[in-house]
């Protein structure tokens, strides 16, 4: 009779790489009526299908994968993890009054995911702007005239969940089992010394200590079905060590083994923080709007169709469409985008983003299980799972280098007593000798020796890699794919052109920082920081006023001045063709361009831009140098891009949202290209994810930093190209080090055989191998970071 299928989900700590989940997978597997194991690394779960059994299922299959060293606990079925954390509804700086402000002419900004309508100077907020009444009664927003959205949102409006402090690395077990086994070899060093006639006894004590739950994992995964883990290979090569004497050895490589692992986990446990902080973006509540009135609801709540109420400052708790109001909306969570984005009726809005000055009601579209910030998180758990793998070299040698090693030791040790009449002591010696010679000391060292150097030689300039795995790919790729908003570009707007019709550049840039003082508007930034530069004292502004998606205008120095974008100011005043020809020119340029008018005159005009980091150009130049294509994939407005693209020889990509990033990378990689992506934003996160190695720039968020593969912390486009090289020159430190292990091994292993070398120069040439390989590695310390 057949039994009813089930799935049980389990949280599983201390799994850090691709080869615990295989041993877990395959331990498992092996347990009667399980169907199905499917297990995410990346979020530290395990989903089981099983046959419902008499036996509790559940309970073995805990007992099983704790038995391995790795921590089970049953969860509630088919149920995620609830997320970590939830922000406060008011992001820092984003709700302040200045969201609606744009300068360039709506027609010529179209993108191809969302509507970028004009950025209007109505809500700048400045303190000497009397225009709130304005702003909040006469501004013909519907949503305004509900009493619950007037107010500004606040913390209290979507308060942060209670997240569970994580736990630190001493308080794992691999770091007190680290903890104690350092403890104990450097007690056995001291007490060796003192008692050198009971120091092979010391050594064998302070290695038991982290050798036994090594050896236990390695049984435990034997008897499962992997016999030859690293777990294995680490027991063998101390024990091995132990037989022959070098006991010492022995207790030194298994606490550098325990460290490694550690150190692992550590990495690990950042990159499930990191992806968990994701649903951060997405407040806990929601204001729903009803027959009855407003009232607060879980957002998790929320269902299509569902009418809720945004206030001025908060973020958007679900994906949806706008059904009553006009604000500018902060979209850089989500699309890159580097200025906020005016949208009004039946523009659709995204949950996580953060909306500016005008009071919205939006219609959801979207369940929380599907908004765009819980699309993304899938994105980056499936990409990161989809990835195959590279096995650490250790454990792959190991499955034919140790049982091979094992097996020659005792022939030798066997065959030339019973066949040939030998002495038994006199070959029981070659076999332990030959033993030490296999002893992988060196092989396990040398290659995270040089791991480690490349990893100390990158941090001293700036370079983060997470691991040997991620060092080996970034000298393999051969398509680097980079954002352009604070990757390629510094990430804010700059005054790229002043130009002066009826006035002079000087006064054009006075009168509109005039307007601009107070406001910490992206642009209104731009145009005070220029000012600023010139040496400029902005005048006293009075009378200010508001003109929704249009601009903003006062009285400055007795002149009525006012300053917009090109399609109002045309309203207010004549404008040449000349200039219609320059503004227009600079908009084909993808820069946002503000007009000024002065008492009814066209004054002049200032043009902005994210213009490309200083060393963006030299930087893509190294990478075609190194054989790498550079492309770039951004959501921003395909006319900016195209411009930033064309000024630095790139192909461009534009108009993308998260999903569109990572289909692009996941293409890439179908096509036979390795793909290195550079991105700062959380909306680069599956594309990160997806690709062969990420890298997240120093100013970046840290969803960015923690999703990503390496880091460049002092944001330089340069520093990409200098960690390929990097890499390059550690892969071949590598086999390097790995000729050199393997070749003393084997010239001793003949000169053991015909019996000119014994146990002793067995000793010397596993300690003279590990001794060689290390000081190579170090190496890669004086080396430069890029050639």
């Amino acid at each position: 009779m057949s039994s009813a299928l089930s799935r049980s989900r389990f949280r599983v700590e201390e799994m850090d790489c691709a080869s615990c989940a295989a041993k877990i997978e395959t331990a498992v597997r092996r347990l009667p009526g399980v169907t199905e194991v499917s297990i995410s690394v990346t979020a530290g779960t395990m989903t089981v299908a099983h046959q419902d059994a008499p036996e509790d299922v559940v309970a073995q299959i805990e007992r099983r994968v704790s038995g391995l060293g790795y921590p089970a606990k049953a969860t509630t079925a088919d149920a995620p993890p609830a997320p970590a954390g939830a922000p406060a509804s008011a992001c820092c700086g984003q709700g302040h009054d200045h969201h609606d402000h744009d300068h360039h002419d709506p027609d010529r900004h179209d993108h191809a995911h969302h509507d970028h309508g004009p950025h209007p100077h109505h809500g700048h907020g400045h303190d000497h702007h009397d225009h709130a009444p304005h702003e909040r009664g006469g501004h013909e927003h519907s949503g305004d005239t509900a009493p619950a959205p007037l107010g500004r949102a606040t913390p209290a409006d979507n308060p942060p969940a209670a997240v569970p402090p994580a736990r630190r690395w001493w308080q794992t077990g691999k770091g007190r089992l680290t903890l104690m086994s350092g403890a104990a070899l450097a007690a056995a060093y001291g007490l060796g010394h003192l008692l050198p006639e009971w120091a092979g006894l010391i050594f064998t004590v302070a290695m038991l200590v982290g050798l036994v739950p090594i050896a236990r994992r390695a049984f435990s995964a034997a008897r499962a079905g992997t016999p030859f883990s690293i777990e294995m290979l680490m027991t063998v090569a101390a024990i091995g060590a132990v037989i022959i004497g070098a006991t010492e050895e022995a207790a030194a490589v298994v606490f550098l083994f325990l460290i490694g692992e550690l150190l692992e986990g550590i990495a690990a446990s950042k990159a499930r923080a990191g992806i968990q902080s994701l649903a951060a973006l997405v407040p806990k509540t929601a204001l729903i709007d009803t027959q009855a009135g407003t009232r607060e609801v879980p957002a998790d709540s929320l269902r299509v169709a569902d009418l809720i109420l945004v206030r001025p400052g908060a973020r958007i708790p679900a994906d949806g469409e706008i059904a009553e109001g006009e604000s500018a909306i902060d979209e850089s969570p989500v699309t890159g985008e580097s200025t906020p984005v005016v949208k009004g009726q039946g523009a659709a809005v995204f949950a996580g983003t953060v909306n500016g000055d005008g009071a919205l009601r939006v219609r959801v579209t979207a369940a929380a299980q599907d908004n765009t910030i819980a699309r993304v998180i899938r994105l980056v758990e499936e990409a990161q799972e989809s990835k195959a793998p590279t096995e650490r070299f250790i454990d792959r040698f190991s499955r034919y280098y140790t049982p091979a090693i094992v097996l020659v030791a005792v022939l030798v040790a066997v065959l030339p007593p019973l066949l040939f009449s030998g002495d038994w002591q006199v070959w029981i010696y070659k076999g332990l000798a030959i033993l030490l010679i296999g002893c992988p000391c060196a092989l396990v060292i040398s290659t995270p020796a040089a791991i480690a150097a490349s990893l100390s030689a990158g941090a001293r300039r700036g370079l983060l890699m997470k691991g040997g795995a991620v060092v080996e790919t970034i000298g393999k790729v051969t398509v680097a794919a980079f954002d352009k908003t604070g990757t390629l570009t510094a990430g804010t707007p700059r005054v790229t052109d002043i130009l002066p019709f009826e006035a002079s550049e000087a006064d054009v840039l006075r009168l509109a920082a005039a307007l601009e003082t107070g406001s910490s508007h992206p642009l209104a930034r731009a145009i005070l920081e220029r000012a600023a530069e010139a040496g400029i004292t902005p005048p006293g502004a009075s009378e200010a006023r508001a003109y929704g998606g249009r601009g903003v205008g006062g009285r400055v120095e007795g002149q009525d001045v006012f300053l917009g974008s090109p399609g109002a100011a045309a309203e207010r005043t004549t404008v040449p063709v000349e200039a219609r020809a320059q503004i227009e020119a600079l908009n084909d340029a993808g820069k946002t361009v503000s007009v000024l008018v002065v008492d009814g005159r066209l004054a002049g005009a200032i043009a902005m831009r994210d213009e490309p980091r200083a060393d963006a150009l030299s930087g893509l130049r190294a990478l075609r140098a190194a054989g790498i294509t550079p492309i770039m994939l951004t959501g921003d407005n395909p006319r900016t891009a195209a411009a930033i693209g064309a000024q630095l020889g790139i192909e461009v990509r534009a108009g993308l949202l998260p999903e569109d990033k990572q289909r692009i990378v996941t293409e890439l990689k179908r096509d036979g290209a390795r793909v290195l992506k550079v991105g700062d934003g959380i909306n680069d996160a599956p594309a990160l994810a997806a690709a062969d190695v990420g890298i997240a720039m120093g100013g970046g968020t840290d969803v960015a930093l923690e999703t990503a593969d390496a880091a460049v912390l002092h944001a330089r486009v340069s520093d990409v190209a200098a960690m390929v090289a990097l890499s390059r020159r550690t892969m071949a430190n590598i086999r390097q080090n790995i000729t050199i292990a393997l070749g003393l091994k084997l010239v001793f292993l003949v000169t053991t055989l015909i019996g000119l070398t014994g146990l002793w120069p067995a000793i010397l040439a596993d300690t003279g191998a590990t001794v060689l390989v290390t000081l190579n590695a170090l190496r890669l310390l004086r080396a430069p970071a890029a050639d």
